[in-house]
């Protein structure tokens, strides 16, 4: 079965895989809008917080498992017998699932910007509406990415998941150091820089803090079983502390170039007025209505160069994201129904369609999804999934690192982390990692995601709450 499960041919091809797991829409796509929503530079700082001191130890937890037990996020804790904690490994399958639901359906969006922006038609982001309603347009664009996701995981591992990697992820790295590096030229694009870096710290609250972590954990792909399917597929000569170093790296600094490519645009389309970013620019429209404006600027030709290199680059890095989201189910299947890889795909893609389909018509094609779902602070369907996915994934992470710390034991993790690295036991890294696991990351996820339920699912503002006490 591990055969035919297939595994990673080198250190550097699952680096590239994983890393092009957390280097997607969530870099490139939310990450942006989640700034602006945030405040800016203060959002920015708490997020590379959480990235390398809480997100970290739980990637090197998950990768660990993963490694260890050669199995999907299901079966790996059976298989470490502990079956009781299989619903840890189910409730991270199904949010990977939800999450590829509508993911799929904004990649589509991606790409089918990709083509409207190479053709000239830049008042696509003035009827953005009539564009996400075109349920032939948007269903098209969603078949052939969820079409190309399918072909690339059914190549296997090494033969299609990680050649893949190993040419997108370079490309996306030049495309967005290119695109960022001729945004800084424009005019005004100091202002955007400064909304992007100079934090205020007065824009530090509970939301921010809650926020830059949900991000965080979604743009690493934790709490999802992806690592842990990842790490399945890792020899145990590899370095796990180095590899998820090399991938928490690679993400934070794309995110990071990303944002350098983001902001200046902004400015430069507002003249330099950055107060709205936080309000009426935030959200998918910063990505999807504000870019487009910006790229229609610099002229018919340019802005169609730039503007269909930009929204390629988009698709690009969806695709490094929607081939790991759908390996999570597809693992699942081969190892617990014993049937073979392309038949797996075939079933988890037809069913992950079929579930997108409401996230599909939640954005103008369907009166009911689109407005019958105003909840937690969403304005459709999809985003009411994007926030309940979100929460889960915190959930999951804080399941994980208890698991690791008190079930599965503090000194197993450590034993399969040796595995590669020498010596990693009298390491002072060692002892951080553990005392991460055992006390810092189950309490922060755990109060953060009470304060995320709380106001996010049932209006309750902690922030005002602490504020009075304190």
């Amino acid at each position: 079965m591990v055969a035919e499960r297939g595994k990673f041919t080198n250190k550097l091809g699952f680096i590239l895989a994983a890393a092009g797991s957390a280097v997607g829409l969530g870099n490139i796509w939310k990450f942006p809008f989640e700034v602006g929503l945030g405040g800016g530079a203060a959002f920015v700082l708490m997020y590379l917080v959480f990235c390398f001191l809480l997100c970290f130890p739980v990637m090197v937890t998950e990768i660990a498992i993963g490694r260890k037990t050669r199995k999907n996020p299901v079966g790996a804790f059976t298989a470490l017998g502990f079956k009781n904690w299989r619903f840890i490994g189910v409730f991270g399958v199904f949010a990977g699932v939800l999450i590829l639901s509508f993911y799929n359906v904004i990649a589509g969006w991606a790409f089918g910007f990709f083509f409207e922006m190479v053709t000239g038609n830049f008042s696509v982001s003035k009827h953005f509406g009539d564009f996400t309603s075109d349920m032939f347009k948007v269903g098209t664009y969603a078949v052939i990415f969820m079409s190309a996701t399918s072909f690339f995981v059914g190549r296997g591992v090494s033969g299609g998941i990680e050649k893949l990697s190993k040419i997108l992820m370079p490309t996306l790295i030049i495309m967005i150091v290119i695109i960022a590096a001729y945004a800084l030229t424009l005019p005004n694009a100091f202002e955007g820089i400064k909304f992007y870096l100079i934090p205020d710290l007065n824009e530090i609250t509970i939301n921010t803090v809650g926020g830059a972590l949900r991000q965080a954990f979604f743009s690493l792909s934790l709490g999802m079983g992806t690592l842990i399917t990842y790490g399945s597929y890792l020899s145990k000569n590899d370095n796990v502390i180095s590899s998820a170093a090399y991938i928490t790296l690679a993400d934070v600094s794309i995110a990071f170039v990303a944002g350098m490519m983001i902001f200046p645009l902004v400015a430069f389309i507002n003249q330099g007025d950055m107060s709205n970013v936080a309000s009426d620019q935030a959200g998918p429209g910063l990505i999807f209505i504000t870019m487009p404006r910006a790229f229609e600027t610099l002229g018919p030709n340019l802005g169609a160069f730039v503007g269909g290199t930009f929204f390629l680059l988009l698709s690009f890095a969806a695709l490094t994201s929607t081939v790991s989201l759908l390996e999570v189910p597809t693992a699942y299947i081969v190892d617990e129904w014993k049937v073979s890889r392309k038949k797996a795909v075939l079933i988890a893609s037809i069913i992950i369609f079929l579930i997108g389909l409401p996230s599909m018509l939640a954005n103008g094609a369907s009166d009911f999804f689109s407005n019958q779902f105003k909840i937690a602070g969403s304005s459709d369907f999809l985003s009411l999934v994007s926030k309940i996915t979100d929460s889960m994934l915190l959930l999951g992470g804080m399941c994980i690192v208890i698991f690791a710390a008190y079930i599965w034991k503090k000194e197993q993790l450590n034993e399969e982390i040796s595995n590669g690295y020498e010596g990693f036991k009298k390491k002072l890294v060692s002892k951080y990692l553990s005392f991460t696991i055992s006390y810092v990351s189950p309490i922060i996820l755990l109060v953060l995601f009470v304060i995320v339920v709380l106001s996010e699912f049932f209006g309750v503002n902690v922030y005002n709450y602490l504020s009075i006490l304190f």
